[in-house]
């Protein structure tokens, strides 16, 4: 009796998980919004190039969309570099540095989760190029929506310093860092529930304070 109890909350969470990223996308948009509209302001005045950046991730079921964030490089820094970016990238505006340091450049992401793109929690969304290295470890990652933060997010939370600059970055981060990510997005999958979600999204907002 306990087994099927628990069966049934794991198959009403997705729907309750749902309305509980639509919620909370909103009133984090509305609570943000003077911030937003300071960081908005900032990127127009001090860099050249919109205000946003958009790139294409792989979503759930390796369908395509466009993550929102604060641009944080110069304009047109994939076309100078590679889409990976290390702690002293000379393509980070000084802007960008303050917005990376304290996670500001990824509050525009409540759009992808109020649009139905990704969740508040879960697997941070992957560049498909990356992500077809581990076709088959992302087909089992991929049956649920990415998210903004996860235990991945947490642990890596400034990947940029991990990755030497004087070496092929791509390659350091498919070998080296990609695989760990991978089970800590398994993990995820094992223990997906409104408690996990919880845990993670207290964690992420203890570890940003």
């Amino acid at each position: 009796m306990l087994y099927g109890l628990k069966t049934k909350r794991k198959q009403f969470y997705p729907a309750f998980k749902r309305l509980l990223d639509v919620l909370l996308s909103i009133i984090g948009l509305i609570l943000f919004s003077p911030l937003f509209a300071v960081i908005a302001f900032t990127i127009y005045l001090t860099s050249r190039g919109p205000i946003f950046y958009m790139q294409e991730r792989v979503g759930k079921n390796w369908q395509l969309f466009r993550i929102i964030k604060f641009r944080t490089m110069i304009l047109d820094a994939e076309k100078v570099g590679p889409e990976i970016s290390t702690h002293d990238d000379p393509r980070i505006t000084n802007v960008g540095k303050v917005l990376r340091k304290f996670k500001l450049d990824e509050i525009p992401q409540l759009i992808n989760v109020l649009k139905g793109d990704m969740s508040l929690i879960g697997p941070r969304p992957e560049v498909l190029k990356y992500a077809s290295f581990y076709s088959n470890d992302y087909s089992a990652i991929l049956k649920i929506k990415p998210g903004i933060s996860d235990y991945a997010s947490i642990r890596f939370k400034d990947e940029a310093s991990l990755i030497p600059a004087v070496c092929d970055c791509e390659s350091f981060y498919i070998r080296e860092i990609m695989p760990q990510k991978i089970n800590l997005y398994k993990q995820y999958l094992k223990e997906v529930s409104f408690s996990t979600d919880m845990k993670i999204l207290f964690t992420t907002l203890k570890a940003l304070l």
